[in-house]
């Protein structure tokens, strides 16, 4: 122990856990952070090595025999129904199920939702009904028969907070200095700050405002490897990380079919990582997420209100040096083509990733930090029930260049600053005074690169600057951009010049370069041959064709997509969805054409007979209308007892009839077939194919 260590320790006795320990047991195991801590707490508080080694042994055979992994669940269930009772590591949720009037626990990982439990334990844990509580619960089978469930909760014991005392949190900052509690904080979350710069450690620091400060949107680029991702996916219970896929305004904002908030109601903060691989499957998304970032509140048929901050985090490919010096790049460059200037406005911070070291054992700490869930907690209370906006108001003074969006971005993060170093207490002039250069450096960097972007002089304000003390107006610069004249005074665009007037007219295409300097000189636009390509647009028409036995070329979304224009509703007719290879053809069908950003309804009408097990073929077709529904997808299925044709019909007036129906793919020889998985080499039976608009 140093005398940091011990006076945490004294001041925080049993909140406070040796973080070496942690990095040595988390390299091996797939196990949240506070379960790890709550373990090492019980086994390894001692300063003597061997007891530390026993600890350690202890800790890894308790995960072994009682903390359930998703994929055992069955194995778990069967322990406690062959032994009468066992303990396990899980996640406990308690929900009031109104049908049954009654409270019901939920576990997690052991996969069940009806487990009885009794009154005295939620009522003296408050997180059981809020989100849920990680803890050691035994659980025992139930003997009666008669009972409609299986399992009850003997015992429970949280291994996260069950209540968190914000006041005794306060005092005990109180006997540290500034610094002193920097150092914590970053001892914390796993860092040893003595081999860190004063700069550096702001900015992990800053990588923490999201979690404190309620609407906060943040964006960090830069180079891989840097540890990005680690505070939202590990050091919080109160932030979710999104890694790459699509994003849809169902699973992030409303999901109208279900009438359910999204995750920007359950959590504190909402984190893209690898943010250049997200894909926007419909441009709504985006025009929600602008009105979310503006002000927290968004309406899809319903207007909703939440205190989520949004996180982007990605990877810069090319050197700073470079993009800072290029008239054709700059520092937003990894963000989707969505993310327009409205999004890049909204960021109140651009932390600079290429000034962050990489991951190495060097910087790990082998001292003591505050035990991880307690300190999230200490955060997710200052989010909820703290606001510092109004003292920041009262005391900061911002130069003439500061706009609307600007002030507001500058004056959350210095919020975010005293949330988290000063919980409690006032920032001494100085302090305060260093939150407020750092703030306006990193949304200077945002309005940069927006100044850069833009052919007007809408963002050319970017020389942002705060008043200090004694009255002097200091500007703030950012050191990778300061002496770049292609970022402080970029070359507006001529648009009355013929080749740039063509430009504007395509999308640039992607070229490989060896230096940006290189390329401004490789590419050249020649003005008939992009007129061309723009006249090319095939005009849709009615076909009648065969598609011939053992054909190949032939999947549902090469014949059906061209004709989803513009569309919203697909109707389906074709009384063979039965068999389990027709539930397939279905699913298929439905991968295709919800490809086309548009669609929001999908119809099937079929029929059955007396050898289909309706039991399973009502099964099969209720979990895809579930997986729709995730995508705010509304699947509609009816019986027709008489349904013989076989007949799509799209609500913008186009029709096709496929003589088979969805069913018209040869059945490939074995499951290793080419062709069994992509239906363009998939062998077709013979089949005509009528495609024809209605009025």
């Amino acid at each position: 122990m140093d005398a940091l260590d011990q006076k945490l320790t004294t001041a925080f006795d049993g909140k406070v856990v040796r973080k070496d320990l942690l990095h040595r047991i988390k390299k091996g195991t797939n196990v949240p952070t506070f379960v790890l801590e709550f373990l090492l707490a019980r086994y390894c508080a001692s300063d003597d090595a061997a007891e530390i080694q026993a600890g350690l042994e202890a800790v890894l055979d308790t995960l072994n025999d009682n903390y359930v992994r998703p994929n055992e669940a069955n194995k778990a269930q069967s322990k406690v129904a062959t032994k009468g009772k066992y303990r396990f590591i899980d996640k406990v949720h308690v929900n009031y199920v109104e049908k049954d009037r009654r409270h019901w626990a939920a576990l997690e990982n052991f996969d069940s939702r009806k487990v009885a439990i009794s009154e005295k334990f939620y009522r003296d844990h408050d997180r059981l009904l809020q989100g849920g509580l990680w803890a050691e619960v035994t659980i025992a089978f139930n003997e009666i028969e008669d009972d409609d469930y299986a399992f009850y909760i003997e015992d429970l014991r949280p291994i996260q907070l069950s209540r968190f005392d914000f006041d005794r949190y306060c005092e005990g900052r109180a006997e540290f200095s500034r610094n002193e509690w920097m150092d914590i904080i970053l001892r914390s979350v796993g860092l040893e700050p003595t081999l860190l710069s004063h700069r550096l450690k702001l900015h992990f620091i800053a990588r923490l405002f999201t979690l404190v400060e309620p609407n906060f949107n943040f964006i960090e680029l830069g180079p891989r490897g840097t540890g990005k991702s680690y505070f939202f996916s590990e050091f919080s219970p109160y932030s979710t990380l999104i890694s790459g896929g699509q994003a849809t305004k169902a699973t992030l904002f409303y999901n109208n079919q279900r009438k359910k908030i999204g995750l920007v109601g359950f959590w504190d903060t909402v984190a893209f990582d690898e943010v250049g691989g997200i894909k926007v499957k419909d441009q709504d998304t985006i025009q929600i997420m602008k009105d979310f970032m503006a002000n927290g509140r968004f309406s899809r048929g319903v207007e909703v209100i939440a205190d989520a901050s949004m996180a982007f985090v990605g990877n810069l490919d090319l050197s700073v040096e470079q993009i800072v010096n290029s008239e054709v790049y700059d520092l937003f460059q990894p963000l989707p083509k969505e993310f327009d200037l409205a999004v890049m406005d909204r960021f109140a911070l651009y932390l600079p990733g290429w000034e962050m070291p990489k991951n190495s054992s060097e910087y790990l700490t082998k001292n003591y930090g505050f035990i991880t869930d307690y300190l999230a907690e200490a955060f997710h209370y200052q989010l909820k029930h703290t606001n510092r906006y109004e003292e920041v108001s009262k005391r900061i003074q911002l130069g003439a260049s500061v706009e609307g969006r600007d002030e507001k971005g500058i004056k959350k993060a210095v919020a975010a600053f005293l949330k988290i170093l000063h919980p409690a207490g006032m920032a001494s002039d100085e302090e305060f005074e260093e939150y407020v250069a750092y703030a306006v450096e990193c949304r200077r960097r945002v309005k940069e690169q927006m100044n850069k972007r833009k052919s007007d002089d809408e963002f050319a304000k970017i020389d942002l600057s705060y008043f200090n003390k004694a009255g002097e107006e200091v500007k703030i610069y950012c050191p990778e951009s300061k002496s770049a004249g292609a970022t402080q005074s970029p070359i507006r665009k001529n648009i009355h010049d013929e080749s740039q007037v063509v430009e504007n007219k395509v999308e640039k295409k992607e070229v490989q370069r060896e230096t940006v300097s290189a390329i401004e000189n490789e590419v050249e636009f020649v003005p008939e041959q992009v007129e061309n390509e723009l006249e090319e647009v095939q005009e849709l028409k009615e076909q009648h064709y065969t598609i011939h036995y053992g054909a190949t070329g032939y999947s549902y979304e090469s014949i059906i997509s061209p004709y989803l224009v513009g569309a919203k509703a697909v109707e389906i007719e074709d009384p063979y969805i039965r068999v389990t290879h027709q539930i397939q053809n279905f699913v298929r069908f439905c991968e295709a054409i919800i490809k086309t950003t548009s669609i929001r309804k999908i119809t099937l009408c079929t029929t059955y007979d007396d050898q289909t097990d309706m039991k399973e073929l009502s099964e099969r077709l209720t979990d895809v209308k579930q997986s729709l529904l995730e995508l705010d997808i509304e699947l509609d299925i009816k019986i027709n007892e008489h349904l013989h044709d076989r007949e799509i019909r799209i609500d913008n007036g186009w029709t096709i009839k496929i003589g088979r129906g969805l069913d018209f793919y040869q059945k490939p020889d074995t499951w290793y077939s080419i062709g069994n998985y992509d239906l363009n080499l998939r062998k077709c039976l013979e089949t005509k194919v009528d495609i024809f608009y209605r009025e």
